[in-house]
């Protein structure tokens, strides 16, 4: 069963924003990510899922978006920010996966030993980020596309 809903998209925080609906979130914003929707969103690079909002039918999503385009960009802005304070792209909290996270390798210095390290300044790499295991379960449990469990996409992941 598809699942309506209202999505943001962001270039980058506080960057150009492109608002959408669809019945297939999981689906519309891969094609986001790879360029296969053309047009705003291909010719400004603007990729990022910052927000989205499931609806019970699509009338109800259309209806939303329609009058969130109308909205003033600070309103847009303080929506994002106000469940996504730090403008994560959502992409992975929709599939169902963590992040990757990638650490640089350190820069050695002559003695061998990572060149302005020292065992108090080492921060882990999941320092900071907040680990939600299904951030779905709180919402409409009708749609498994959702959590990624039904193999939609194929091997397009």
């Amino acid at each position: 069963m598809k699942q309506p809903a209202v999505y943001i998209l962001a270039s980058e925080r506080n960057g150009t924003l492109y608002i959408g609906v669809t019945s297939d979130l999981i689906q519309r914003v891969w094609q986001h990510k790879e360029g296969l929707a053309e047009g705003f969103t291909k010719k400004y690079a603007v990729k990022m899922l910052v927000w989205f909002e499931q609806h019970e039918t699509m009338e109800s999503a259309i209806r939303k978006e329609k009058a969130m385009k109308k909205w003033l960009r600070k309103w847009k802005l303080k929506t994002i920010e106000q469940t996504n304070p730090d403008w994560n792209d959502l992409w992975f909290e929709i599939i169902g996966e963590k992040p990757q996270t990638v650490v640089p390798a350190p820069d050695k210095n002559i003695q061998g030993q990572a060149a302005g390290t020292h065992p108090s300044s080492v921060v882990p790499a999941q320092a900071g980020t907040q680990q939600k295991e299904n951030a779905f379960d709180s919402l409409n449990p009708l749609d498994s596309r959702i959590r990624g469990n039904d193999g939609a996409l194929g091997g397009a992941r």
